[in-house]
């Protein structure tokens, strides 16, 4: 059985290879604190 900061980590990682994939232009930004993500960004730029 994982424990528990494992599945949080698994889950993390999946929303931000979710969102790099889903961006064409912009950034994706991981906030972290004491060692942990605690914020994902994810800023959209578009060109014209």
């Amino acid at each position: 059985m994982p424990k528990t900061d494992d599945v949080k980590k698994d889950n993390y990682l999946e929303i931000i290879d979710r969102l790099i994939r889903e961006t064409k232009y912009g950034t994706v930004t991981a906030v972290i604190q004491d060692g942990k993500v605690i914020q994902v960004e994810k800023t959209d730029k578009i060109r014209l």
